[in-house]
């Protein structure tokens, strides 16, 4: 699971790097609100951990900027204060859980697997692929918690591409699956479309999605 750490105490920052990694948890810190709303916002994450204080932006104006985003990775926020006044404001930040410290690290993993579990069956409908999330059941699609408005024609064309997996899909395999023909019209259709369809996805994204592979078709994943 992947997990981002926006904590500006370097040494708290450490030890939960630390512990947690030791639990088999991929962790990336951020020390400051800007920079880990950034990565929180270009990056795919199962999980945020977020210190209410942080300089440049503080947590709570970090998670409602994600929320507001349609953001929905699970946020555990952490704070030294715990009275219920902030607990609430927390929660109505759009945090899913608040731990105030000090905390024992067994009760943060045995939170932060159930938030991860809840989410994994929350997100059954959806694919993701690095920040790109597509929700089979609604369609609704998104590129670094920004909505994308797609056409059904460019819906169906991108599900096709998701579906399968990082792997090349052939031009009769796009044809046979989006527009139905079981055979080549012979015109540039395929390649209109996925032009279309690309500059929605990749437009002014640092990371392209969609793939060309000459001679062969058309895949979708991260550009090495």
């Amino acid at each position: 699971m992947r997990l981002l750490i926006i904590e500006d105490e370097p040494k708290t920052a450490a030890l939960l790097r630390d512990a947690l990694t030791e639990q088999e948890f991929e962790v990336v810190c951020a020390y400051d609100g800007e920079s880990g709303l950034a990565c929180a916002q270009t990056q795919a994450w199962d999980a945020l951990l977020v210190d209410i204080m942080l300089p440049k932006r503080d947590g709570l104006s970090v998670v409602r900027t994600l929320r507001a985003a349609g953001q929905v990775t699970p946020v555990i926020m952490l704070s030294a204060r715990g009275d219920v006044e902030q607990r609430i404001e927390g929660l109505d930040a759009g945090a899913d859980d608040y731990l105030p410290k000090p905390f024992a690290m067994s009760e943060l993993l045995a939170r932060l697997r159930s938030l991860v579990r809840r989410n994994v069956q929350a997100k059954s409908t959806r694919i993701t692929v690095a920040d790109l999330s597509f929700d089979t059941a609604t369609h609704e699609t998104r590129r670094a918690g920004k909505r994308v408005e797609l056409s059904s024609r460019e819906t169906r064309l991108l599900e096709c591409l998701l579906r399968a997996e990082g792997r090349v899909v052939s031009r009769r395999d796009i044809i046979s699956t989006v527009w139905e023909y079981d055979f080549d019209p012979g015109t540039n259709l395929v390649d209109v479309y996925v032009r279309r369809l690309r500059e929605k996805i990749d437009r002014d994204q640092t990371t392209t999605l969609i793939q060309t592979v000459r001679g062969l078709g058309y895949k979708l994943r991260p550009q090495l």
